[in-house]
């Protein structure tokens, strides 16, 4: 009995011996927390568009946005389809953020219309008279009635596809009238597309396949360096004279 109070009374003084100090427990905890608010600092979701301003938006040369796009009163980012004869100067063209990204996460979701075409670009240079000659897009686009679903190579024209680069694989996108999902991830030169939650593409940018692809596209007529794709660039949603919607904008950091 006495040899068990002995053991007892060792294990307690070892106890109280290892036991941390309230000051030291209350010291981790601090840093801890201070460690779990810095990494939730880090790569938080930016709302380009919060489904009552355009606030983020610009025109491609205009402070801002063309008068086709509008917030509806559901809270879409909605652009419309506007007769060429019925145009005016500052009516028509693409959205463009006001801020550029180099290594982000784009989130957001489009639907398109009958026979409707339209885009996502992003690293795009003011350089240029127009988005076009800088920056890739993925894709939105009516795939059964619009005919540049047809064109191009192996479907590359196709919605989420790198348009007239890589196909979307598989081709997932959902009928007219109903809302898709896109995401476009780019870190370090790596480039994803995803839709409707699978990714569709993925490539490498500034690598010998890359130019092979995009020698073998249209763009070279467009401009002669046109694989040279900027390091960070604006983001851009396309005004193709079709009825096409978007919500749901958010982008992160990488």
């Amino acid at each position: 009995m006495k040899y068990l109070q002995i053991l007892t009374l060792v294990a307690l003084i070892t106890f109280i011996g290892c036991k941390p100090s309230d000051k030291s427990t209350e010291e981790s905890a601090t840093t801890e927390k201070q460690e779990t608010v810095a990494a939730s600092n880090e790569g938080e979701w930016i709302t380009l568009f919060d489904g009552k301003s355009l606030a983020n938006w610009t025109g491609w040369e205009s402070a801002e946005p063309p008068k086709v796009w509008s917030v509806t009163s559901d809270g879409t980012l909605f652009c419309r389809a506007l007769d060429k004869d019925d145009a005016k100067p500052g009516d028509k063209g693409i959205i463009v953020t006001k801020d550029q990204y180099e290594n982000f996460h784009l989130k957001l979701e489009w639907k398109i219309s009958e026979g409707g075409n339209s885009g996502i670009f992003y690293l795009g240079s003011k350089e240029y008279e127009s988005i076009v000659p800088s920056a890739p897009e993925m894709q939105v686009l009516d795939n059964d009635k619009h005919p540049d679903a047809k064109k191009g190579k192996d479907g590359n024209r196709k919605a989420g596809s790198l348009y007239d680069l890589i196909p979307a694989t598989p081709q997932n996108a959902k009928a007219v009238g109903e809302w898709n999902t896109a995401e476009v991830i780019v870190k370090d030169r790596h480039v994803i597309h995803k839709q409707n939650g699978e990714i569709v593409v993925e490539v490498d940018l500034d690598t010998d396949a890359w130019k092979e692809l995009v020698a073998g596209s249209k763009f070279p007529k467009i401009r002669e360096n046109w694989y040279q794709v900027p390091q960070k660039g604006y983001i851009a949603l396309q005004d193709h004279n079709n009825d096409v919607w978007f919500r749901n904008i958010m982008i992160k950091k990488l």
